[in-house]
């Protein structure tokens, strides 16, 4: 497994984006942005809005291609964020957490659209290759972006994302999504990560060849975001998976489809 993909989910978190973070499974670097989505024909009616987003009133927006300083200072100069800026990586930073966000239910993330700086160290593996398991140690390499995440006030995430919401949907649509709505996207990314299973003991690895993998395959086989929670350790999924619960409350306009 590789740790690059970490920092992103810090990242979604905190703006909405799939709450934003904590970063992932195998993760092979992709050289381009995810598959756009594909385009309905001209007969096809509107999609239907199931979380709609008022914006924030009476603000004023950059364009999208300069919004990247007052964003990310925005950002950091939330109450309990201003250590953020030592992960942030702010090149086009609202377009990377959308592609981002979009991308944690995949099995693969983009590693060049991370929005974060990645995780220090490497995985944290206990036992020989014939009996490994995931080290309880290993989510200590978590524990500074958890750290900024659990000393955030999920309402005023939530109302620098409604901001600056114009700017997350003409990502989006650039992203190849031009009829889709992210805010929806974002309600079901969380539904996603909150569904992560909690299986019972250590996470038994393996490693067929470089990389380390679970070794249940059905876990395997789990997304880069589910994979992520996981890895993180139970600590550190708990703070996550609380704000993640915060803050769709805040976006949602109703509970979990089940």
């Amino acid at each position: 497994m590789r740790n690059k993909v970490i920092p992103a989910l810090v990242a979604v978190l905190l703006l909405g984006g799939a709450a934003a973070w904590y970063w992932w499974g195998r993760i092979a670097p992709t050289p381009a942005l995810p598959p756009p989505a594909t385009v309905p024909s001209p007969a096809d009616t509107e999609p239907t809005i199931r979380n709609p987003l008022p914006g924030a009133a009476g603000s004023t927006l950059p364009d999208l291609g300069s919004s990247d300083a007052p964003f990310s200072a925005a950002l950091t100069g939330l109450p309990g964020a201003r250590a953020l800026a030592d992960f942030l990586r702010p090149e086009n930073l609202i377009r990377h957490l959308v592609a981002t966000v979009d991308n944690l239910p995949r099995r693969r993330l983009a590693v060049e659209l991370r929005p974060l700086q990645p995780a220090s160290g490497s995985l944290v593996v206990a036992g020989g290759d014939q009996e490994a398991t995931l080290d309880e140690r290993n989510s200590a390499r978590y524990a500074a972006l958890t750290a900024i995440l659990g000393a955030l006030d999920m309402s005023d995430v939530n109302g620098l994302y409604r901001q600056y919401y114009p700017l997350f949907q003409r990502a989006y649509e650039d992203l190849g999504y031009p009829k889709g709505y992210f805010n929806d996207r974002l309600v079901e990314v969380i539904d996603h990560l909150l569904a992560t299973p909690h299986p019972a003991g250590p996470l038994a690895l393996v490693r067929p060849k470089v990389f380390w993998e679970f070794a249940d395959p059905q876990l395997e086989a789990r997304s880069a975001g589910q994979k992520l929670m996981l890895r993180i350790g139970s600590t550190n999924e708990a703070i996550v998976a609380g704000k993640l619960r915060e803050l769709r409350v805040l976006v949602a306009a109703g509970p979990p489809q089940r």
